[in-house]
């Protein structure tokens, strides 16, 4: 029996830690391969009839760009424009989120209009807006808004309503007043649903913005796309495009490190 405990237990100590070590792969290491290997497909299917340019072409007309000055000016605009509505709308969609869900008389209240405009796409009210408040920056932030709060102001609502009960009636069984049980239980508990939240809105402010420089813009990736595209230059193109994936993907970043540092609180997986 000594002998084959010998044996056996050696074998489930490496069983148990293959799995560990698979989990200790270094995630930047798959994102760098993934990512080196979306470009070699990039450019397979460039050098054989698609007509891509090839990533040297896309490389040398961002060097182009950024000389002229033009690239940097672009990014700056659309960036504001993203910001101003991406924030606005998360800052204003947290509130009216934990109202929704803490309130039934709120609920009431805002979840009808909240759905109505949840089902309109904003770029379909961008013509209305743009009759409304004219070509400037205010419509193309508005947009941005609208999308950004949509996405975050229902995934907050769900977050308040999906707090586990018990944890309110501990709360209420240690003497906790409904103020402190807001703060201390309702709160936390909902704050990786507003980042998830706040991480589609990103996606949608992105999406928006885009969309809004195409009809109405002197400025941005967007308008340089559009105008690209008037002269069959798909360099620039290719240029706006990876721009703006690789700002969202930065941005989408650091959302996820605010998760991880407000929410390291819960169980990981």
């Amino acid at each position: 029996m000594t002998v084959v405990n010998d044996v056996t237990t050696p074998s489930s100590q490496r069983a148990g830690t293959r799995p560990a070590r698979r989990r200790r792969l270094n995630p930047l290491i798959l994102n760098a391969v993934s990512i080196v290997a979306g470009i070699g497909i990039w450019w397979i299917l460039a050098l054989n009839g698609f007509q891509f340019p090839t990533p040297p072409e896309v490389v040398a007309k961002a060097v182009q760009l950024t000389q002229q000055g033009v690239l940097q000016e672009d990014i700056l605009a659309s960036l504001g424009r993203v910001l101003a509505g991406f924030l606005i709308g998360s800052a204003a969609a947290v509130p009216v989120g934990f109202l929704m869900g803490w309130y039934s008389v709120a609920r009431g209240l805002f979840e009808p209009w909240i759905q109505f405009f949840r089902t309109i796409p904003p770029l379909a009210l961008l013509p209305l807006v743009l009759v409304l408040m004219g070509i400037g920056e205010l419509p193309k932030v508005f947009v941005i808004f609208l999308a950004a709060f949509l996405a975050c102001v229902i995934s907050t609502y769900q977050g308040v309503v999906s707090v586990d009960r018990t944890l309110i009636n501990a709360a209420r069984v240690l003497g906790a007043k409904d103020g402190a049980i807001f703060v201390r239980v309702v709160v936390p508990a909902s704050t990786p649903f507003i980042l998830v939240g706040m991480r589609v809105g990103l996606g949608s402010a992105w999406a928006t913005l885009v969309a809004a420089e195409l009809l109405a813009a002197q400025q941005g990736l967007g308008y340089r796309m559009q105008n690209a595209q008037l002269f069959y230059d798909l360099a620039t193109i290719f240029v706006g495009i990876v721009t703006i994936g690789v700002l969202g993907l930065i941005m989408d970043r650091l959302l996820l490190l605010a998760e991880s540092k407000l929410t390291g609180w819960q169980e990981r997986r």
